[in-house]
């Protein structure tokens, strides 16, 4: 039975209609003519009339149209971060160090707040406690307690690492066998330099403007074992020292191999690592080594050819046993290693093409030359070189031609004499976790910019960026484990996605969940977490 309306001259009529079927047809049969529309319209008698029949019907719930309030969108997906950051032990070390700190707010809830915002909506301190009203059921923070609670997490930011250490190690069984070592720079739209914030030289380009160095651990999921900030114009090998420190004497580490690119590769050190009883894979500085050992990295012979792979391509390895010898002071420091010699014809035509654009950058120097002596010597200077007293720039053959033969060679060296060079190649081949982690920190957890210019506001706001990182890639490898793969991008996505619209309903307040991505629900069953009724009213709403 239906109500439906037809026309007949200039006026529209209402009829109460029963539909059946009869010999295969559906046929309409008028039950009640209810008159004219324009008769029907805000007349309080059918009113009356359809609320009646609504009771008799057994209706519930009626709503009058009008007195349904605008909706609010509010996000309920966080309780996936909550989660885990009750599981990893967060939400205790953090009411510990209240404790501690004798400090009268809720510490955990800031800290919640600050690392929920660098994961769904990267914002200022400000804008975090602006905008927390997005997430229902949120525990409010004033704005006070945030910026306070940086200064605890300056103040007691190696507590909370060697708790975050000893609790993962626990409860996920952290096997800290292989530490992935690497730095990157994080710049402030600043030149006003200070006792953490100084010029240096900066791994995004940015060379006027203030920076901070991150020297950042991670074990070989990916998870962060911890990091060290240091001033701005701290070279990166000298960070390697702290961090060495931190793994023995802090978290007792003894059987550890270090992974680190070249710019950890330097003497001593190799040495400061061999002397704490660590092994350690690093690059090779193949174009700085000795002409010997360059002759043998060039030399065809001894090279093991593996199976071309599927795209053709050619690979090889040659093991060469080394003594590197260290001069400190009047001691001279000896250390048996490996050097592992590779070529790679993929390698090659990256190494030439990189080549290129940079001697096409040379020409375009020298077509201006006074761009010549403020360009980077990283950059198309690389291969000019000045003749005479009159600062003339010519094109360096000899120097594109060194460079030439090293096309398609890299080499690793190492103090384990245990590891297979397959092993050793597999170890190394995987510090993309860490160069993954910065550019996890760099864009989608949006470390910079930092809206903070006092040292232990700009040291507490790292802490909370650590954090951040430690819940987001905690996540992927729980997805990973329930066989889903996606992105940081993508799982902020479907995070946000987590909705309910707030609505008011006379006197009563309701919250109606909207779709989610494919994503979102894939992430709660992973985490185990029962997906919200579609309506909820406020009274029965708990996350």
């Amino acid at each position: 039975m239906f109500v439906k309306i037809t026309k007949s001259g200039k006026y529209e009529y209402v009829q109460l209609v029963h539909s059946y079927r009869e010999n295969g047809q559906t046929k309409h049969k008028v039950m009640l003519n209810l008159g004219r529309l324009d008769h029907i319209a805000g007349n309080p008698s059918f009113q009356r009339l359809a609320i009646r029949l609504q009771e008799l019907s057994g209706v519930k719930n009626r709503v009058d149209l009008d007195e349904i309030s605008e909706g609010e969108i509010v996000n309920y997906g966080y309780i996936v971060y909550k989660k885990l950051f009750q599981e990893l032990g967060l939400k205790s070390i953090l009411d510990n160090l209240q404790k501690q700190s004798k400090t009268q707010f809720s510490l955990s809830d800031s800290c919640f707040l600050m690392v929920l915002q660098h994961l769904l909506n990267p914002c200022s301190k400000r804008g975090a406690y602006f905008s927390q009203d997005r997430y229902v059921q949120l525990p409010r923070v004033d704005l006070n307690h945030l910026y306070r609670s940086l200064d605890t997490l300056y103040t007691h930011k190696e507590k909370l690492e060697d708790s975050l250490y000893y609790h993962h190690r626990n409860l996920l069984s952290m096997q800290v066998d292989v530490v992935f070592f690497d730095v990157t720079t994080f710049h402030f739209e600043s030149v006003k330099a200070d006792s953490l914030r100084d010029f240096g030289f900066s791994k995004n380009g940015k060379f006027n403007e203030v920076q901070v160095v991150l020297a950042l651990m991670v074990d070989t999921e990916g998870r962060p074992i911890g990091y060290e900030l240091f001033p701005g114009d701290t070279f990166e090998s000298k960070t390697l020292e702290s961090a060495l420190e931190k793994l023995e004497k802090r978290f007792g580490l003894r059987q550890v191999i270090i992974v680190a690119d070249r710019g950890i590769n330097s003497k001593l050190n190799l040495k400061r690592i061999a002397e704490r009883g660590y092994r350690y894979i690093v690059a090779t500085r193949i174009r700085n080594m000795k002409k010997e050992l360059t002759e043998k990295l060039l030399d065809p012979r001894g090279y093991t050819e593996l199976p071309l792979d599927e795209e053709g391509e050619t690979f090889r390895y040659k093991v060469i046993e080394h003594r590197n010898e260290i001069k400190e002071g009047e001691e001279v420091y000896a250390i048996s290693e490996r050097l592992v010699f590779t070529y790679s014809s993929k390698r090659a035509k990256k190494d030439r093409a990189d080549r290129s654009r940079l001697i096409e950058k040379a020409h375009s120097l020298l077509a201006d030359q006074a761009k010549i002596k403020a360009s980077n010597k990283k950059g198309g200077k690389k291969y000019l070189k000045e003749i005479g007293s009159n600062s003339t720039w010519i094109l360096d053959e000899a120097s594109i031609a060194r460079d030439e033969q090293f096309d398609g060679y890299y080499g690793l060296q190492t103090n384990d004499h245990n590891l297979t060079p397959q092993s050793l190649l597999e170890a190394y081949h995987r510090l993309w976790k860490i160069e993954e982690s910065f550019r996890i920190m760099k864009s989608t957890l949006e470390v910079r910019p930092v809206f903070h210019w006092t040292e232990a506001r700009i040291k507490g706001h790292f802490v909370v960026c650590f954090l951040a990182f430690l819940l987001e890639r905690t996540l992927e490898l729980k997805l990973k484990k329930a066989g889903i793969t996606a992105s940081p991008q993508k799982i902020r996505e479907a995070i946000n996605a987590m909705c309910f619209t707030k609505v008011d309903i006379a006197e009563n307040t309701f919250y109606i969940k909207s779709k989610g991505t494919e994503l979102s629900s894939k992430v709660l069953r992973a985490l185990r977490i029962k997906p919200p009724k579609n309506i909820i009213p406020s009274e029965e709403m708990v996350l």
